[in-house]
């Protein structure tokens, strides 16, 4: 039986390495040199279907980092952990069996479903990712697989589905982030280094297939699913159940969209198989980091997501902030302009406490932003990257009419915005987004100076460009700069 499912496996997931998508994309090998793979990229180029465009066009949206690692909140038996405090297991080397009696203290009874909506409803996120199960192995839905689940508590209540419930009323979209790596179970290995290691691992995968089926079926409304936890050995030589998984998830779910990070290829490859192509509908690879506004513009030719932390490194709720760097409202806002500026989106990271409330920071961060999502958001959702040379004054966006948002951060004392443009194009008109208008310079060929106007900005602000171009030749001058 297994070796007619894995040959019936190979013919499903096997890449399409001659796919005429391949002569139109320069990134490519020629075909004669692509590798056969059978565990490689299932489609080359972007996807457009409605569901992946409205993914794209969300741009902005939160994590939420949530488990029994809230409750020591980054300490253990007195010693405080400066490491991510989801991790706080492993720095303190917690036996499993030890760390899972936190369970017997899971009782979050200031969580909230209707209240957590509201609140990333105000922010403006069009998103949220929630940590069903993180390395732990703990399951926030009651699952029928592991005794590791809210069902064993003393809150005793599956908390995913009524958020579910709450961010469908809300109009925000439910992604589920899921960790293949369990801490909790004993057949998961890091590594096959015997025949027993192999049949251990896929009684594992078979337990994690069940999992992802548990969750399909519970909530079909999930938009999306973020994987983790899969970069151990044992996972790379394990490509073809990343395949069938994301196959599975993809019939289950109509539209579903999975990240890159699930992928494994035949040698081991992830986010990108062997012979370059993406693997999954969009890179997930930019965790705390952004790709350069100048040297990674190749970014801008595939969907692709960053997720960030607030206080550096730490996703999960951990009670002291004081132990790393707490980015403040404005530096997160500039890595949400960034991302869309290059063609990407952006979560920002939330850890609930222990009892299901957030920290004060988090709720004055997510009020600042949507304050500013509410009178400049025009300018992130449904953009993407404008193919303007970056300035030091901030980011471009453009949006699908061809209209262009200037996002100013860095204020010059010439009180000059320079804005270069290709060969084609010209600026016809700037306004702020209240409507009113601000003076434009053509200084010389294609260049321009939009002045700054007469006022006091108390944040970043935004002006929105008129431009006329020639598709054509500005299509010509993106290609070269990608």
């Amino acid at each position: 039986m297994k070796k007619i499912f894995l040959t019936a496996m190979t013919l499903a997931c096997t890449t399409l390495a001659t796919n005429v998508q391949a002569q139109t994309d320069k990134t490519l090998l020629p075909a004669q040199q692509e590798l056969q793979l059978k565990y490689g990229a299932d489609r080359l180029g972007k996807r457009y279907d409605p569901a992946m465009q409205k993914f794209r066009e969300n741009r902005l949206g939160a994590f939420v980092h949530w488990g029994l690692y809230a409750i020591p909140g980054g300490e253990w038996k007195g010693k405080v952990y400066p490491g991510a405090a989801e991790w706080l297991k492993a720095w303190a080397k917690v036996p499993a069996d030890e760390w899972l009696t936190l369970m017997d203290q899971w009782n979050p009874k200031e969580f909230n479903a209707t209240e957590w909506a509201k609140m990333f409803k105000k922010m403006g996120v069009k998103y949220v990712k929630i940590t069903t199960k993180h390395h732990e192995g703990f399951c926030l839905w009651p699952s029928k697989t592991t005794k590791y689940t809210v069902a064993n508590t003393p809150y005793k209540k599956d908390l995913i589905g009524p958020l579910v419930k709450a961010l469908d009323k809300e109009g925000i979209d439910v992604h589920f982030y899921f960790s293949v790596m369990d801490w909790s179970h004993p057949d998961y290995r890091y590594d096959i280094k015997s025949e027993d290691d192999q049949k251990a691992f896929l009684r594992f995968l078979d337990f994690s297939e069940q999992q992802l089926r548990e969750l399909c079926t519970l909530y079909p409304s999930v938009k999306d699913f973020w994987f983790d936890g899969t970069w151990d050995a044992s996972m790379k030589k394990n490509g073809w159940w990343t395949c069938k998984m994301e196959r599975m998830l993809k019939e289950l779910i109509p539209g579903v969209t999975v990240n890159s990070r699930l992928r494994a290829d035949d040698y081991g490859k992830r986010h990108f198989d062997s012979n370059g192509h993406m693997m999954g509908d969009y890179e997930s690879a930019y965790e705390r980091r952004l790709p350069d506004p100048i040297k990674d513009l190749h970014v801008t030719r595939q969907d692709w997501e960053a997720c960030m932390t607030v206080p550096e490194n730490q996703w999960g709720y951990h009670k002291d902030w004081s132990i790393s760097y707490v980015k403040n409202n404005v530096e997160v806002l500039e890595r949400i302009v960034h991302a869309v500026a290059m063609g990407g989106n952006q979560v920002v990271n939330f850890g609930p406490q222990a009892d299901g409330d957030f920290r004060s920071e988090e709720k004055q961060l997510a009020k600042y932003i949507g304050t500013w999502m509410k009178e400049n958001g025009e300018c992130i959702y449904g953009c993407d990257y404008a193919g303007l040379d970056k300035q030091s004054w901030g980011y471009y966006t453009k949006n699908a009419k061809g209209e262009i948002y200037m996002i100013v951060f860095n204020q010059p004392f010439s009180k000059m915005l320079t804005v270069r443009v290709p060969k084609g194009m010209k600026v016809m008109k700037a306004n702020l987004m209240n409507g009113k208008e601000v003076k434009v310079v053509e200084t010389t060929r294609n260049e321009y100076n939009v002045c700054v106007p007469e006022k006091t900005f108390d944040g970043p602000w935004v002006i929105k460009l008129q431009v006329n171009e020639n598709e054509k030749k500005v299509d010509l001058y993106r290609e070269a700069l990608t």
